[in-house]
């Protein structure tokens, strides 16, 4: 790993692994990682030899939130980091975007403490695995800010509205099996072997035919708002398109000669 990179990307067996690399700042956002993880994903969703990608933390913690010093640095000459907290959350949206709409799945894998920001990220992916001894707060209401980073989103959505605003107020830390329980995680593995774990996981993912996960992806994106006529026109359309694919025809071809597809992602 490049000692010198804040964020660094790695491409083996289909897999885009994103790291954040501050390891001795407990890879706190700033402005530099907004950055590197922004560059890294596009690198990712432009890359036709990634088929999944996976973001996770260097040391210690996946990340502990926004960089507080960075703020109290940019809140001169006005007394207050406003104007930084607006660019520093731009960059950080952009990426989150960046995860949402690319049509290949995303697992945040989070291998310490997530908080504020990277509580935020920890949710954002299209899937989210944890070592057990992993922890994941708000947090953001302990520093007197309001939750960024696509949060006030995808949490409520997942935990219900009210648990979510207990979540933000009084910020009570989650181990990995709580994350799990609530639907935040969707599986633990042993810290020990995290690493390797997390990699099997989305190996196992890249080598799934990807055209039909990313249809996937665009459909659950839009059910919550769609109406029931409309969801099942968007099916309809992602399913015949997912039909005209050469991982459609290997599956059939598998499906009859009954052995196992190989799908290439086309």
């Amino acid at each position: 790993m490049a000692q010198d990179q804040v964020v660094t990307l790695d491409r083996a067996d289909g897999v885009g692994i994103v790291t954040l690399n501050r390891p001795a700042a407990y890879n706190a956002l700033d402005l530099a990682l907004a950055d590197g993880l922004f560059d890294a994903l596009i690198a990712c969703d432009e890359d036709p030899s990634v088929r999944a990608v996976m973001i996770t933390g260097a040391g210690a913690a996946f990340c502990a939130g926004g960089d507080i010093r960075q703020m109290r640095e940019h809140s001169a000459p006005a007394g207050h980091p406003s104007a930084f907290l607006k660019l520093l959350t731009a960059r950080l949206h952009a990426a989150i975007a960046t995860m949402a709409r690319m049509p290949k799945p995303v697992v945040s894998a989070v291998n310490g403490a997530a908080a504020g920001a990277g509580f935020s990220l920890a949710i954002a992916g299209d899937l989210t695995i944890a070592a057990d001894s992993a922890k994941f707060t708000v947090a953001y209401s302990a520093i007197a800010l309001s939750p960024d980073g696509s949060s006030s989103y995808y949490l409520p959505r997942l935990v219900g509205p009210k648990r979510a605003y207990e979540l933000i107020a009084l910020n009570r830390p989650l181990t990995a099996a709580e994350a799990c329980d609530a639907g935040l995680v969707n599986q633990v593995f042993p810290a020990a072997d995290f690493a390797a774990a997390a990699r099997d996981y989305a190996v196992r993912l890249a080598a799934g035919p990807t055209v039909a996960l990313g249809a996937a992806k665009r459909l659950l994106a839009t059910s919550l708002e769609a109406t029931l006529e409309t969801q099942m026109e968007h099916e309809r359309q992602q399913i015949a398109a997912c039909g005209r694919t050469e991982d459609f025809r290997a599956a059939a071809e598998a499906f009859v000669a009954k052995r196992k597809p190989v799908f290439t992602g086309r």
